[in-house]
């Protein structure tokens, strides 16, 4: 049975898919999981990808003995450990190869950007597994500023398997409250609006910044 996935649809009712998969692929769902993963983190053309909301989908049906708890956590860790040393090498190979030569990026940027990750990469690595989209761009920045790879693999696993651990959970254990089973799609939505958030406030701090900066007379 091949399946028809339409992305927007399969964002908002992610539950209602991995039900699906379970019940049309089996074995095959941890695959299609990883893939998930995989490309949510280790491409910067896929940053739509569900991220945090599968992973509490997909622990829920784990406290439902539907799928392995375990296996899941294996898996899905690795997935993302791969997909961000993907997009590093990715940033590090063609970040001045393409954009310093087509000069869509000045090479002074290029420069700030290696020495904010000399300075903050660890944290932003790891930070930037908890916030949508951002997630996706971080190691590809990060490799485009030259950061350690030693170092940013070091902070790629802790952040990696610390986002897992926290998503896969949360779904494991409360996944399976009935109020949770029965509103499972506003969990969902509340867990993309949460997870938007920070991006959002972040973009208004800065911009609010900006303005009273220009209204402030010299």
């Amino acid at each position: 049975m091949v399946l028809s996935v339409n992305p927007i649809d399969f964002i908002l009712h992610v539950d209602e898919y991995i039900g699906i998969f379970i019940a049309s692929y089996g074995m095959f769902t941890y695959g299609i999981l990883f893939l998930i993963i995989l490309l949510e983190t280790g491409l910067v053309v896929t940053p739509f990808l569900p991220g945090d909301s599968l992973l509490f989908v997909a622990g829920a049906f784990a406290a439902q003995g539907k799928i392995s708890i375990w296996i899941l956590f294996i898996l899905l860790a690795i997935a993302a450990i791969i997909g961000d040393s993907i997009n590093y090498f990715m940033g590090n190979y063609f970040g001045e190869r393409f954009f310093i030569k087509r000069g869509l990026i000045k090479a002074d940027y290029i420069e700030r950007t290696k020495e904010f990750f000399k300075r903050h990469g660890g944290k932003t690595i790891i930070y930037a597994r908890f916030v949508p989209i951002v997630r996706t761009f971080a190691p590809f920045v990060a490799g485009v500023g030259k950061m350690e790879y030693s170092r940013f693999l070091l902070f790629n696993i802790g952040g990696g398997i610390s986002w897992i651990a926290l998503f896969l959970s949360a779904g494991y254990f409360f996944g399976e409250i009935t109020w949770v089973k029965e509103h499972l799609t506003e969990v969902i939505f509340l867990i993309i609006f949460i997870s938007i958030m920070p991006p959002i406030i972040g973009y208004v701090h800065d911009k609010m910044q900006r303005t009273v900066k220009r209204e402030i007379p010299k």
